[in-house]
């Protein structure tokens, strides 16, 4: 098992900046990838950012060059800085993390999500 744990939400200013942490505890020896995922109200989930073991960050279109994704590997804690955040940024950020499972298996953790408000 592994628990997932967010941090850092909160409101601000169109503009402003935030950084969430999530934090991995658990069975975390074969963790093959971390990422972030929001759910702006009333609409589907969608990615926001991830990072896959021997691969580069990925971004979602609409938050490349302002998010940044890092990852702590000896603390199994996974950021995302978030820059000049606008209005359309408002939702609930979740922390997934991806285990291996055996030769080819994977299993998904999730957080309980943060909530990120952008007013105008």
């Amino acid at each position: 098992q592994v628990q997932v744990v967010e941090s850092g939400g909160g409101s601000v200013q169109a503009g402003g900046s935030l950084r969430l942490s999530c934090a991995a505890s658990g069975s975390t020896s074969n963790i093959n990838a971390m990422g972030w995922y929001r759910q702006p109200p009333g609409k589907q989930p969608e990615l926001v950012a991830e990072i896959r073991d021997g691969n580069s960050p990925t971004y979602a279109g609409a938050v490349k060059g302002r998010f940044t994704i890092s990852r702590d590997n000896a603390k199994n804690i996974l950021y995302l800085q978030m820059n000049n955040l606008k209005p359309e940024d408002t939702a609930n950020y979740y922390c997934n993390v991806v285990i291996l499972v055996g030769a080819t298996g994977t299993r998904g953790y999730w957080g309980q999500g943060t909530q990120v408000t952008v007013s105008s």
